[in-house]
């Protein structure tokens, strides 16, 4: 064994430049050895049957250079920063994951139409998260205006420190009355939202453990991350497995269960039902993230939670039923953001008063950071309040997603990941081919659909987002389901046909799925909304104040 720790000491590039006190040793040699890949060739050699005069180890130049491109460089040398970053992007670049941007200006009095570098020639955008091209009604831009020349463009400071008024205030009310929470609180964005929020309460209750769905976005991860606390991952939308999560849990250990209510990548919805009913037996709060369901669902576009006790929010318009509390009542927490169907920019955190103020008490993302625009929070709110009083505008979306996804399945056998919500995944497979499809819808067919690669999805399940919305008209589909059959024609992209006997053909859109509007409901106009949601009522709520 010391002939095999010589002979390894003198040929390791790692020992070799640092400190002879890691070799003094001899038994972390002993124990460790066969993990190393130089002790390792090392003794291959030394057991060889060859003579022990040539029983040496030579370190072949390839192995060497390997080895010592994670070496720690000298003191006196500086770590060549560019190369690093350099060799990064070439990787990301030979993997077909580096993000291309492309230069697309939406147009706001010709929705869904955009201009690239030449303002005369127009693209149809096809995947736009303005799902309700709220960004382009006049009533919000007037409203933008108005702010605008009244208090300028910026807020001038943090919520302490000058950022407070009644901008944030009547925001913050609206959406707390829009989910039948007690309070709420905006920020920057929904990523801040999620991240500071998560980090914050996995930090402050002691023990604290994170059950999360595998499938959650990247502000959810990274709060998980930064609270450094205990997390736990469930298979998606699987209630035994979660089920099973729960039950290793000691009832009085603090927890939490993450989850979204549309997953925008796939467009499954979560039970958000069963996920808390669950909570409540275990004792778990409930963290859901209604980003890519805000405006779409229910009857007042609160999202998914408020849709599966569609009738009775529909019968209370938005008046809490002091006698029965709803699923999106029991939530603790909804995260939501401004900048999709709101059409504006922000994020936002609704609850309980107690959490709400314990949140804005303690979460770095939200005290150190400036206020929102007054004019961003007023557009936003006027978008609010037109969205709960236009249901019309979420049936016709709906109109519009089930024409589209009948036309591309039944019609042109275009594989679509199968799901109930608004999101048509056009499944490609394949990074490359994503992007030239991507690229050949736009140069050939003036359509941007913009191709979504590693890491957004998992390697091998590259795909084309298309997002319908109510200002594309059925014109629009049919010659967006024109172009993409070109592309797929041209390319030889597998249909659905191909993936019979390879995949699961379960997985994928049949033109006639499940959905969570039903046909009753796509029938309700306006007039079916109770008068409670049409009065005109401005309030404050003042989390200054605390609660």
């Amino acid at each position: 064994m010391d002939t095999i720790v010589k002979a390894g000491v003198k040929q390791c590039p790692f020992i070799i430049k640092n400190s002879s006190k890691l070799v003094q040793s001899k038994q972390v040699f002993t124990d460790n050895y066969v993990k190393c890949p130089v002790f390792k060739q090392v003794t291959r050699n030394f057991t060889t049957s060859c003579p022990r005069s040539q029983a040496a180890y030579s370190l072949k130049t390839e192995e060497k250079a390997k080895i010592q491109t994670h070496e720690k460089p000298q003191e006196s040398q500086v770590f060549e920063y560019t190369n690093f970053m350099e060799d990064e992007l070439v990787r990301k670049r030979a993997d077909n994951s580096y993000r291309y941007f492309n230069n697309i200006n939406r147009i706001a009095k010709d929705f869904p139409m955009a201009h690239q570098d030449n303002s005369n020639e127009k693209v149809t955008v096809w995947c736009t998260n303005d799902y309700l091209s709220l960004s382009k009604h006049p009533n919000v831009i007037k409203r933008a205006h108005e702010v605008i020349d009244m208090y300028g463009v910026g807020a001038g400071g943090t919520r302490n420190i000058a950022g407070h008024n009644q901008h944030c205030m009547y925001l913050e009310n609206e959406i707390a009355k829009l989910h039948k929470q007690e309070g709420a609180l905006v920020f920057s964005s929904c990523f801040v939202a999620n991240d500071t929020v998560l980090a914050t309460l996995g930090k402050k209750f002691p023990n604290m453990v994170y059950i999360s769905d595998e499938l959650n976005h990247a502000s959810m991860i990274t709060g998980i991350k930064n609270s450094r606390c205990v997390k736990k991952i469930f298979k998606h939308n699987d209630m035994e497995d979660l089920e099973n999560i729960l039950k290793t849990l000691p009832k009085n250990q603090p927890k939490m269960i993450i989850f979204e209510s549309v997953y925008s990548m796939c467009g499954s919805v979560s039970p958000i039902r069963e996920i808390v009913t669950l909570a409540k037996k275990y004792g778990a709060l409930t963290f859901l993230d209604e980003v890519h369901a805000m405006g779409l669902y229910g009857p007042h576009g609160a999202g998914v939670a408020e849709h599966l006790d569609f009738e009775h929010h529909l019968k209370m318009g938005l008046k809490r039923d002091p006698e029965y509390k709803t699923v999106m009542e029991e939530i603790d927490l909804i995260t939501g953001t401004l900048g999709k169907s709101f059409g504006a920019v922000g994020g936002y955190a609704a609850g309980s008063k107690i959490m709400i103020d314990y949140i804005r008490s303690f979460a770095p993302g939200f005290i150190f950071t400036t206020t929102l625009p007054p004019s961003v929070m007023a557009a936003a709110e006027e978008a609010i309040n037109l969205t709960k009083k236009n249901i019309s505008l979420r049936i016709q979306q709906q109109k519009v997603t089930n024409y589209l996804k009948l036309k591309l399945a039944k019609e042109r056998d275009i594989p679509m990941l199968k799901n109930a919500s608004h999101i048509l995944p056009v499944f490609i497979g394949d990074a490359l081919l994503a992007k030239k499809a991507s690229d050949m819808l736009l140069k050939k067919h003036k359509i941007y659909c913009q191709a979504i690669n590693y890491p957004t999805v998992a390697k091998g399940t590259e795909r084309l987002r298309v997002t319908p919305t109510p200002g594309h008209t059925f014109e629009h589909c049919d010659v967006l389901v024109e172009a993409i059959d070109d592309v797929f024609t041209h390319l030889n992209i597998p249909r659905l046909a191909d993936y019979k006997g390879v995949a699961d053909l379960a997985l994928f859109e049949s033109g006639h799925g499940d959905r969570l509007w039903t046909e009753e409901m796509l029938k309700l106009t306006n007039n079916d909304l109770q008068d409670n949601v049409f009065a005109d009522q401005r309030e404050f709520l003042d989390s200054s104040k605390g609660y």
